[in-house]
């Protein structure tokens, strides 16, 4: 069997179509520049969630709860970036520990509302506190102002997104 290194050698760079979004450095890929940046990130927070017994995924959502009050599950899995079928065993956990509560919406009974219970109030007070200073942190070592204009740019770039998969070979 070959070696990936002995495969990848034997490509021609000219044979292979360019990505534009692929710069010819694969650290300067926009991809994985955004990977590289979120987990650079998470790296300062996943240690504080864990230590609460918190995952990131079951953080976003008891946030996202916080903010918004009552919500369909599946506005929840689309604003915390949770496929339907994790977030359905993460309801299932939220609820078991008391963090939120599943009730069938009244006037569609296929309907999931999930609400922060005060248990999650509760956890939410006692990580808000750890997670700012997180924040504090990265803002400290990047600079305030640069982190809101970093987050400002994301917001743009992410306006981007596509519907659909044909929405890319659409002449623009």
């Amino acid at each position: 069997m070959s070696e990936p290194s002995q495969i990848f050698s034997s490509i021609s760079r000219d044979s292979v179509p360019r990505d534009r979004l692929m710069s010819p450095d694969f650290r300067r890929s926009l991809p994985i520049a955004l990977l590289r940046a979120r987990e650079a990130i998470m790296s300062h927070f996943r240690p504080m969630l864990a230590s609460h017994d918190v995952t990131e995924q079951q953080w976003r959502v008891i946030r996202i709860l916080a903010e918004a009050g009552t919500l369909d599950a599946s506005e929840v899995a689309e604003k915390a970036f949770i496929l339907a079928p994790s977030l359905t065993r993460m309801i299932k956990s939220l609820e078991e520990r008391g963090y939120i509560t599943r009730q069938k919406d009244v006037g569609d009974g296929r309907r999931i509302l999930l609400k922060l219970a005060p248990a999650g109030v509760d956890i939410l007070r006692t990580i808000t506190p750890d997670s700012l200073a997180i924040y504090d942190s990265i803002e400290a070592r990047y600079g305030k102002l640069r982190v809101e204009h970093l987050v400002d740019l994301l917001d743009e770039l992410a306006m981007l997104k596509s519907d659909s998969p044909s929405d890319d070979q659409q002449p623009h």
